[in-house]
């Protein structure tokens, strides 16, 4: 081998390096002294406490058992802050995942969501390691703002019954509109105490927030919540009234059924899963970035997204994604790199180890309230308004997609919109790029020194000038 080629392949490896090392090794080799593990120790257990009642809330409103995001949150989120190429993503169940994840368990039932999950690990690892993850940023921004303000639209809806305390008298329709119509003939079984909790953690939390924002209103609406529940006796439906309670420890990891009819009926939620999963952590990776003047890998963190959901899958738990208000709140606690996202799941598994006996005393309507404030957060309201104003092409893209995500189906919302937005944006180039078509040009100043030099003057016609 010739010295050229050994020094290209040595710039291939080092280039490969550079793109696929986790921020983890990078901080390390920085320097990692105690002062910047007791910072992340502290923000790992401010994410944790903030991560506990949400993981299990948005595992209840996908339609599976509340201890599978606690799992979720465990495993992938360890795996993601191993592996990531962000030194603050905070990886776990998010809520952008809850349409997804409810209609693939409709269809599919758990194990084919677990399966969906896992075929989107590879598909994650497949598009991180043939560096796609550059391309996933061109999504247009109206169909971002869209197809997340539809899933908050959804997400409200799906707590309605246990805000209200509703009993329905079959199983809760995942469709809106059928949703909204079961709900409503369910009026007459409306439980005033569901309510009343619901409404008091929704006051704790925003309450908490303007005066002091530092504290985990989360954690703290669902202990009121369920200590309220407990001292008067209220007739609200918990945790263990519905699911039994919690384990104790994490499930021996086992892989999913990997037949080819059910890998084949599974695919389409695997794909929407990789779709999601890809924009949502690189936006968090990006939040992350413009909060602390650092640069995430993108291509690092779509690997190590799917390393986790891989993970996730084989020990029960949903899709892992990187989370905004988490990754969030790890930098404003003062995370200094990846060891506080993998302190915050040690921190997770010795709650649910310690306390999974007292979790089955929360009321779901406090879990309800608290996704209701999530919904409302994720709505993006000031984004929708200002592209309804800014101009026809960005709205018309904003409301189809929001419609779409809405009324038919998440994925094809989102292709839908981003086709639109292609077609928008191929229009915008057409009309924002002329060319203009000249018969001649000069490149001296006239002899007599009188005349300007003026380019597009017919003096020579072997000369032709385009203006663009």
């Amino acid at each position: 081998m010739t010295k050229v080629a050994m020094s290209a392949r040595t710039k291939q490896n080092s280039a490969f390096s550079a793109l696929f090392t986790p921020k983890l090794v990078t901080v390390l080799r920085e320097g990692y002294g105690f002062d910047a593990f007791k910072a992340d120790l502290i923000s790992g257990l401010t994410v944790a406490i903030i991560a506990l009642p949400l993981s299990m809330a948005i595992a209840i409103a996908s339609g599976v058992p509340p201890e599978r995001g606690l799992y979720t949150a465990i495993v992938g989120g360890f795996l993601v802050s191993l592996l990531g190429g962000s030194r603050f993503q905070i990886g776990g169940p998010a809520g952008a995942f809850i349409v997804l994840v409810f209609a693939t368990v409709q269809v599919h039932g758990v194990e084919g969501l677990l399966l969906a999950t896992f075929l989107s690990g590879f598909f994650l690892l497949a598009v991180g390691f043939l560096r796609l993850g550059t391309f996933i940023k061109y999504v247009p921004y109206p169909v971002t703002v869209g197809f997340t303000s539809g899933i908050a639209v959804i997400i409200l809806a799906s707590q309605l019954k246990d805000l209200f305390g509703l009993t329905l008298a079959g199983g809760e329709p995942g469709p809106f509109i059928p949703k909204l119509k079961a709900l409503a003939e369910a009026a007459p079984s409306f439980n005033l105490a569901a309510l009343l909790v619901a409404a008091g953690s929704i006051a704790i939390i925003v309450g908490l927030r303007r005066i002091r924002p530092g504290w985990p209103g989360f954690l703290i609406a669902v202990i009121c919540a369920t200590l309220a529940a407990w001292l008067f006796d209220l007739p609200v439906e918990t945790i263990g009234t519905r699911f039994g309670g919690i384990p104790q420890m994490l499930p021996a990891p086992h892989l999913p059924d990997l037949s080819l009819d059910k890998i084949i009926a599974v695919l389409p939620a695997a794909l929407s899963f990789t779709l999601l999963g890809g924009i949502e952590s690189l936006l968090s990776a990006v939040v992350a970035d413009s909060m602390t003047g650092r640069r995430h890998r993108s291509n690092c963190e779509l690997v190590a997204q799917g390393v986790a959901n891989i993970g996730s899958a084989l020990f029960g738990g949903i899709c892992v994604t990187g989370t905004i208000a988490r990754t969030a709140a790890n930098v404003r606690a003062g995370a200094r790199g990846p060891v506080s996202g993998m302190l915050h799941s040690l921190f997770l598994l010795a709650f649910m180890l310690v306390a999974a006996p007292l979790a089955r005393f929360i009321p779901l309507a406090a879990l309800a309230g608290i996704l209701a404030v999530v919904a409302w957060n994720m709505a993006e309201k000031h984004q929708f308004a200002a592209l309804l104003r800014s101009s026809r092409g960005d709205a018309v893209v904003l409301l189809i997609t929001f419609l779409l995500v809405v009324f038919r189906d998440l994925t094809e919302g989102i292709l839908v919109g981003f086709g639109l937005g292609a077609l928008l944006f191929l229009h915008r180039m057409s009309e924002a790029v002329r060319v203009e078509h000249g018969i001649a040009s000069i490149t001296d100043r006239p002899d007599n020194g009188e005349e300007p030099y003026a380019p597009d003057i017919a003096t020579d016609d072997t000369v032709v000038v385009y203006r663009i």
